[in-house]
């Protein structure tokens, strides 16, 4: 290969350099064990601990790839580190880039329709994991070897939180030919209408086999993209020609939804939806070490639960009193309760509950559960995380939060399901008191639903 051979971890074996950034080089390897190829990214921490916007580009990065595993999506594998380097271990995609082939000009009409199917397809997928891409183009579309899309490289994505500034996004951020008009401005925009946008260009692109805005004269362009001003080729057809016009519109409000996208008779010829990965093992591996990684806020002891102050615990669970943004730990949207049963008894109860639903559990370190849905959903299969938290030496919480699947399956399973058959161990609901009194005497090694 030219490269010396290196062993990672007694694991992968490295090879060729595929590529290089100012941080971070890209290399070629093999998982020794299963012979599976790899791209593993290899980012020296010193470098970019001294740029606080690139360790939290890096940090946002390995989040939502953890978050978005889809087929047509790069898969991040694993996360190792040494004291001075990270190693991020990636799905290689031997195809190149989708740039590749539209640089040799336009693409048939038919492959430019699956490259855009699969490409909705997985921006869907992101979108309902609260991701959103920010720099959709054809430089990170990558194609496997049977010439499906992978969409790559979401240094610049976005994750949803709560609503702040009317739930927008404020950062200027992409590549100006693939940029939406309301990213310009500076009045905020949303990500997921910011992405259609994108995905427009990207369709243009493909079929055409030139953007739609260009001009030497950046600020002429960005003129162009504010009125959505592009000319259309002969060559287009009328459907085609149709979609577009209903992509690229300056107005984000009047611009197609990715369900409207997936009604239109072009997009829906041929077009077989993916289910993501079945991530039954890989919902349930090396999660510590990456959290870790990761910087999480709350100390952890391998024989009692998390502690929770009482700002956190107050914030939590009172719906008129939220003061998370004080804290650098976001709790991700779920449903919340107390109990005065043991975090052994819980756990124990939740796993018997999980198990007659059909749900696979596997138990991690740190007092936390995860429940794997027993079949596909529309997104997927669901899994949920449920993790216990000491409050007071009486009081246990108790959060549950959607991992993966489709939001309005969780909230079934939530509702539905695990509220009625925890009943018995429960002493109230996040939302159901507004005040939880720490004066209420408990009965000391008492398990009780009742509330006093």
């Amino acid at each position: 290969m030219g490269e010396d051979k290196k062993i990672l971890f007694g694991k992968y074996e490295t090879g060729k350099l595929l590529g290089k950034g100012t941080f971070a080089k890209v290399y070629y390897g093999k998982n020794l064990e299963s012979k599976e190829c790899v791209a593993i990214k290899i980012i020296k921490k010193d470098e970019v601990i001294k740029s606080e916007r690139m360790m939290e580009q890096i940090k946002r990065e390995i989040s939502v790839m953890r978050l978005v595993r889809h087929p047509n999506i790069v898969e991040l594998k694993e996360v190792m580190a040494t004291k001075s380097k990270i190693f991020v271990v990636m799905e290689y995609v031997r195809g190149g880039e989708l740039f590749a082939k539209v640089a040799r000009g336009r693409v048939k009409e038919d492959a430019a329709r699956k490259y855009f199917q699969q490409l909705i397809s997985a921006v869907d997928f992101c979108h309902s994991r609260g991701v959103f891409h920010r720099d959709i183009k054809p430089e990170n579309l990558l194609l496997d070897e049977n010439e499906d899309l992978k969409i790559s490289d979401f240094g610049l994505s976005a994750l949803h939180e709560h609503p702040s500034k009317g739930g927008l996004l404020h950062t200027q951020c992409g590549t100006p030919a693939y940029i939406a008009p309301e990213v310009l401005t500076m009045k905020g925009y949303n990500g997921a209408k910011a992405d259609i946008w994108s995905c427009g260009v990207v369709l243009y692109v493909l079929l055409a086999g030139c953007l739609p805005f260009q001009d030497e004269n950046l600020m002429a362009m960005y003129r162009k993209i504010y009125k959505a001003e592009y000319e259309v080729p002969p060559w287009f057809s009328s459907e085609s020609k149709r979609l577009i016009s209903r992509l690229l519109v300056a107005d984000p409000d009047k611009r197609l939804s990715i369900p409207g996208i997936m009604r239109v008779s072009w997009f829906r010829k041929g077009f077989k939806r993916p289910h993501a990965f079945s991530m039954e093992e890989s919902l349930f591996e090396r999660f510590d070490e990456e959290e870790k990684f990761m910087h999480e806020t709350i100390k952890k002891s391998p024989s009692s639960p998390a502690c929770l102050n009482a700002f956190q615990f107050i914030s939590t669970m009172s719906t008129g009193f939220d003061l998370s943004n004080m804290f650098e730990d976001k709790k991700k949207a779920g449903s919340t309760f107390t109990s005065r049963c043991s975090a052994k008894v819980i756990m124990g109860k939740i796993e018997v509950v999980g198990k007659s639903l059909g749900f696979k559990i596997a138990r991690t370190k740190n007092f936390k559960l995860r429940l794997l849905g027993p079949s596909e959903g529309r997104k997927g299969r669901l899994s949920v995380t449920a993790e216990v938290f000491k409050v007071a030496p009486e009081v246990t919480m108790v959060e549950f939060s959607k991992f993966s699947g489709d939001t309005l399956e969780y909230i079934k399973f939530r509702e539905e399901d695990i509220r009625p058959a925890l009943k018995d161990i429960v002493w109230t609901w996040q939302g159901d008191n507004t005040i939880l009194h720490y004066d209420d005497q408990i009965g000391v090694g008492e398990c009780s639903s009742s509330k006093q």
